[in-house]
Order: structure tokens, then C-alpha cells, then sequence
């Protein structure tokens, strides 16, 4: 009995074991079937070999043997730097300009079936677009019209793009380098410009510098002017003020001599005195008043009598 039993319990372990064991096999190729997408990414998804979906950020989970990851697309913004490429302007000058673009994946379906090697393809395209713009403008134009060019590039290459996925954002003329002749005579005509505002700063110096000058000299004369008119008005209003008190005295005293009641004769000789008072040996001509002249002549008169009535010695 207990020999019977032995191949029986080893029997259901092997079985029990085989169990486990499919189930620990199903269990990985589950686990292995799980996918997590990351934020800005997207996993494009094929069914036997055919675009089934994409997928976006989450959890996700494909048939086992049967779909399958054909590409994994980053929407992230990418920058791709050109080498330098050989062109030559209207004016048959040939420059080096490598350019640098900025694109966007914006839908990974057509990005992972439209184009080979979509990059190759934007870097030919952003060569031939750049010699044909700059075939059209001359070397001055070239050297002024950056932001022209890059709108035109950039218009061009998201147009041609569009089936492949892409939007192009942004494309930016990295470095235009002329011939080294064309650097030297460039320098030449800077350091020519440079020297010429040179002087024409100095120049405008100068002009400026003989105008402060001139307003100076214009200032300090109308001070002097001033001041000469000023001292001139001061001396005139102290001589009239002078002249003002001197016949504010003379009114003052002949008041007083009116007011002790003088004869004719006494206000004649004040008038008088007061008169060679004003004159002061400077006065050439003195108008003296007929009442005075009278006055004067009789003084005359009396005196020759005087001299007459007196003895002779």
C-alpha cells in the first residue's frame, strides 16, 4: 500500500511543479508586456508588422508575440547645429554659413513611417533653401538681413516637413564668414567709419567748446553793461538826491527867514549867498532873478557914493 502511494505523490508534485512553473513563465511575459510611458514621450505601436496605435504618458500593456514597439518618439524640442555650408551671394561672393535649427515632433506616426532619416533630410533641405536665399541679395544684404533669412528658412522647412512629423520652430544663421579678403576690407571700412565719427565727434567738440565760450564772453559783457548802467543810474539818483536835500535846506531856511519876518534886502543877499553856494566856482553862467539884479545894482550904488563922500588920502 504504501509503495503504491510513493508514485502517486510524486506524480501530483511534478505536476503541481510543471504548474508553478507555467504560471511563473506567463507571470514574466506579463510583466514584460507592461510598459510605462514617460511625460513627453510616445511609443508608436505595430500589430504583425502594422501600425496598430501610439501611445502616450501612462500605463500601457501590448499583446505578447503578437504587438510590438516599432519607435519610441520624444515630443521633446530638439536643436540639430549644420556644419558650414559653401554659398555664394548675387554678387558672386562665396561665404561659409552653418546654421542652427530648433524642431518639434509633433506626430510620431508620420514621423516614424514617412521619412528614412528625417534629419539627413531636414540638413540637405536647410543647405539648398540657404543657397537659394542667399543667391538672391548681395553680400551687404546678406551681412543686414539675418532675421529675413530666418523667416524665409524657417517658412520653407516647416512647409516641406509637415508629411514627415516635424514643425520647425525656429532657424538661426549661426556664423556667416566671407572670404579673408572681404574680412580685411570690411575691417578697413570700419576703422575708416570709426575715424571719420572720430572726428566729427572732435569737430562738434570744438564747435561746442567756441559756442560755451562766445556765451561766456556774450554774458560777462552784458554784466558789465549792467553793471556800468546800474552804477550810472546809482551816481544820477545820489545827485539828485543831493540836489533834493540841498533845496530842501535852501526852502528850509528861507522859511525860517520868513517866518522872523526879513526885509527885502535881507532875503536878496541870502538869495545871493545862496546862489554863489550853488554855482561853487563851477557854474560858467548864473541866471539871477530881476528883484536880485535890482538889489545887486542899488548894493553898486550905494557903495561908489561911499567911496565918493570918503576924503582922499
Amino acid at each position: 500500500m504504501f509503495t503504491l502511494q510513493i508514485p502517486f505523490v510524486l506524480a501530483a508534485t511534478g505536476s503541481m511543479i510543471a504548474v508553478f512553473l507555467v504560471l511563473g513563465i506567463l507571470l514574466i511575459i506579463l510583466i514584460r508586456n507592461i510598459r510605462i510611458v514617460p511625460q513627453a514621450m510616445t511609443f508608436v505601436i505595430e500589430r504583425l508588422g502594422v501600425y496598430r496605435t501610439t501611445w502616450s504618458t501612462g500605463i500601457r500593456m501590448k499583446i505578447p508575440f503578437i504587438d510590438r514597439v516599432a519607435k519610441v518618439v520624444s515630443l521633446k524640442e530638439k536643436v540639430a547645429d549644420f556644419m558650414p555650408q559653401a554659398v555664394i551671394t548675387k554678387d558672386n561672393v562665396t561665404m561659409q554659413i552653418d546654421t542652427v535649427l530648433f524642431y518639434q515632433i509633433v506626430d510620431p506616426k508620420l514621423f516614424a513611417y514617412g521619412m528614412e532619416n528625417p534629419i539627413l533630410a531636414i540638413e540637405n533641405l536647410s543647405a539648398t533653401t540657404l543657397r537659394n536665399i542667399i543667391g538672391d541679395l548681395e553680400l551687404d544684404q546678406t551681412l543686414t538681413s539675418r532675421d529675413l533669412i530666418n523667416t524665409k528658412m524657417r517658412v520653407i522647412l516647416d512647409e516641406a516637413t509637415d508629411p514627415w512629423g516635424i514643425k520647425v520652430n525656429r532657424v538661426e544663421l549661426k556664423n556667416i564668414i566671407p572670404p579673408k579678403e572681404i574680412q580685411n576690407a570690411m575691417e578697413k571700412q570700419m576703422k575708416a567709419e570709426r575715424e571719420k565719427r572720430e572726428n566729427i565727434l572732435r569737430a562738434e567738440g570744438e564747435k561746442e567748446a567756441a559756442i560755451r565760450v562766445a556765451e561766456g564772453q556774450k554774458a560777462a559783457e552784458i554784466l558789465k553793461a549792467e553793471a556800468k548802467k546800474e552804477a550810472a543810474i546809482r551816481e544820477a539818483e545820489g545827485e539828485a538826491e543831493a540836489i533834493l536835500k540841498v533845496q530842501g535846506a535852501t526852502a528850509q531856511g528861507l522859511k525860517m527867514i520868513k517866518d522872523v519876518n526879513a526885509d527885502q534886502g535881507l532875503v536878496a543877499i541870502k538869495s545871493l549867498e545862496t546862489l554863489a553856494k550853488m554855482a561853487d566856482g563851477r557854474a560858467t553862467k548864473i541866471i539871477i532873478p530881476s528883484e536880485i539884479q535890482s538889489l545887486a545894482g542899488l548894493a553898486t550904488s550905494l557903495k561908489e557914493l561911499v567911496k565918493d563922500d570918503l576924503p582922499e588920502q
